[in-house]
């Protein structure tokens, strides 16, 4: 962790200005100024009209009833792409607009699921469910019914059932 952390606030920001200060000996300082606000402009454009198609996406796969982990993992992709863009640099916009390209999106997304699939069996993560259904009986009572202070016992209904663990975080 530490090695990614050097990188990230060390190496990154150090390769950044010497790419900085030979485009602008190549170009001149306000062109290069140009190009960078605008790279970063047109990035969070691109960044919030895909994230906006991602979300629309998982909305719809939750309303189907499916596990939208794809979109989810793209969501925090087009995120990092988009601290990327609008960090200023050639070297972090490369970086962020090869996240916006699709394809590269989806091989990081593999590559991110597979890796916490692994995690979570490693880790001894285990996901079981168990749902017993039996014939419902309607309510033979207004459970409103009930006034305060009276003592009759509760009734139990015979339905769905479903079995798991929690832990009450307060």
């Amino acid at each position: 962790m530490f090695r990614f952390l050097f990188i990230l606030f060390i190496v990154v920001p150090i390769i950044e200005i010497m790419v900085l200060i030979n485009v602008g000996t190549w170009l001149g300082a306000w062109p290069t100024i140009a190009i960078v606000i605008i790279t970063a402009w047109l990035g969070a454009r691109n960044v919030k009209q895909q994230g906006i198609a991602t979300l629309n996406s998982v909305q719809t796969k939750m309303a189907q009833g499916e596990m939208p982990s794809d979109e989810i993992v793209a969501g925090l992709l087009l995120l990092v792409a988009g601290i990327l863009l609008v960090t200023p640099g050639f070297v972090t916009d490369i970086f962020g607009l090869s996240l916006l390209i699709p394809s590269v999106r989806s091989l990081l997304i593999k590559s991110v699921q597979s890796h916490l699939v692994m995690n979570q069996s490693a880790a001894g993560f285990t996901y079981q469910s168990s749902v017993h259904t039996q014939q419902e009986q309607p309510f033979t009572s207004d459970p409103f019914e009930q006034g305060l202070g009276t003592k009759k016992p509760i009734e139990h209904h015979q339905g769905e059932t479903l079995e798991g663990e929690y832990e009450r975080k307060e």
